[in-house]
């Protein structure tokens, strides 16, 4: 296999995943499974051939040497040795979480239980895998919101079952039922929690493509997409607002997860149609302010309030210039698609993306992940924004903040990322300091743990104090 600075897990890890452990697909030989199996056609074929004790002792020899062997990591390149590292973790580990009795339980109720609360959920596969045996994952969040007897939300609830599902192609469809019932029904701080553990399921259980995971949700929901992909963004390839309302969240996380809002022009309640109109600007605002990032669509419903079609292909009336609109009221129109789900097939996650913006006072607190993409900081740093650039051919990561980050900022280091054979130069705020990585196997174990998600496995860490003593 040849392998190449910026390949994908997709092409990579995945297909090494997929003939070991299975990946997560059910009935996918271990690699022991696989050794025994070769070892018993062996015996047999041993058995039916026997003639003589010199034909036995040729054919054992000759059985043997079809037997598996361990490769000889010391003939790999560095960036082949951290290839199959990570394909063996990731088969031994989701190959023991697919064993873990609370996991299998969860799956089985379609439930997550944590901090008091518990996230049911409704799901169903659409369609066929895709080459690799694996399929997108869409995460439905339903309508409702503040309501005291619990009824109004187990009725969106029902809906949300089937509100979306006409519009996936093909897919794993998953539909969560809110933790509380209070006006941030779907924001909670544990349900950060739930998601996590979810998605994490539906890589192990059910053939999930990591890269190719989608949230979107209507009204309630649509408030849910705003204040949850900020602070989980780096677990989407897309998201879509509908309906909703941002309630002051702030976006600079979205640098790398396109986004779609949707809304009624006559939505006035709370001012969802003005205030989507307006984060459309602030988005491309921060398009401009960090020179990319921040891909969004806006489409503004003519005729309509808080309800309109954003499930089907057809095409709709929409407002033209969202900026015009939001400035002077002018509803000029389009007729185009407004479907969330052709909106949101359109993407693939990038895990490893070349710029990250992190505002790290947007962060979920109950959540034991602590990385972003390819950064890290413990959950007690809670201030400032960290702009990181990595230029892959010269080895090369700069790194700027807003001078007020409360703590320490680590790099995770992906040989699939930077050449572990040159030294990386890493710049801080303008100080520069340069190092060379190294294949760690304590820290691959403790990435992959940290958010069960192959396109997440790292070979080396290197915080920012270790560096330049700060």
């Amino acid at each position: 296999m040849t392998i190449k600075h910026g390949q994908t897990l997709a092409s990579l890890l995945l297909a090494l995943c997929l003939l070991g452990s299975g990946c997560g697909r059910e009935g996918g030989a271990t690699p022991e499974t696989q050794t025994a199996q070769e070892a018993d056609k062996a015996v047999n074929t041993a058995d039916n051939t026997q003639t003589n004790e010199s034909e036995n002792e040729s054919e054992g020899e000759e059985n043997m040497e079809n037997l598996e062997t361990a490769p000889d990591l010391d003939s790999m390149t560095t960036l082949e040795r951290a290839a199959y590292l990570e394909g063996e973790l990731w088969g031994a580990y989701s190959l023991a979480q697919r064993e873990d009795e609370a996991r299998i339980a969860e799956d089985k109720a379609k439930a997550i239980e944590y901090g008091g609360v518990t996230m049911k959920y409704g799901m169903k596969i659409v369609g066929e895998p895709d080459a690799n045996g694996l399929y997108p994952l869409y995460i439905a969040l339903h309508g409702g919101g503040s309501d005291p007897t619990g009824e109004i939300n187990n009725d969106q609830w029902r809906q949300m079952a089937t509100y979306y599902l006409g519009g996936v192609r093909n897919g794993v469809y998953v539909n969560p039922r809110a933790v509380r019932d209070t006006w941030d029904c779907h924001s909670n701080p544990e349900s950060y929690v739930c998601y996590d553990r979810l998605i994490e399921n539906m890589i192990l259980f059910h053939s999930v493509d990591p890269d190719r995971v989608y949230i979107l949700g209507f009204s309630a929901g649509g408030d849910g997409v705003y204040q949850i992909t900020p602070r989980m963004t780096d677990r989407f390839a897309a998201a879509n607002m509908s309906a909703g309302h941002p309630n002051g969240v702030l976006l600079e996380n979205l640098y790398n997860m396109p986004l779609q809002l949707q809304v009624g022009i006559n939505d006035d309640a709370y001012g969802r149609n003005k205030m989507t109109a307006q984060y459309d600007i602030v988005l491309g605002k921060l398009h401009d302010k960090y020179g990319g990032g921040y891909e969004h669509r806006t489409n503004i419903h003519l005729g309509h309030a808080h309800n309109f079609a954003d499930y089907d292909d057809l095409k709709h009336e929409i407002v033209e210039d969202v900026r015009a609109y939001f400035r002077t009221g002018d509803d000029t129109s389009v007729k185009v698609q407004t479907s969330a789900l052709r909106f949101l097939d359109s993407y693939t996650r990038d895990p490893l993306p070349e710029t990250v913006v992190w505002n790290l006072g947007v962060r979920a607190k109950m959540r034991s992940v602590e990385s972003f993409y390819w950064l890290s900081a413990p959950q007690t740093v809670t201030k400032g924004i960290v702009t990181a650039r990595a230029d892959r051919e010269a080895n090369r990561i700069e790194i700027t903040t807003d001078g007020s980050v409360d703590g320490d900022i680590s790099i995770l280091l992906s040989a699939r990322m930077f050449d572990f054979d040159r030294p990386i130069t890493v710049f801080y705020d303008g100080e520069a300091r340069e190092f060379t990585p190294e294949i760690d196997e304590d820290v691959m174990k403790e990435t992959v743990a940290e958010r069960g998600d192959p396109s997440y496995i790292f070979e080396d860490r290197v915080s920012i104090s270790e560096l330049f003593g700060n």
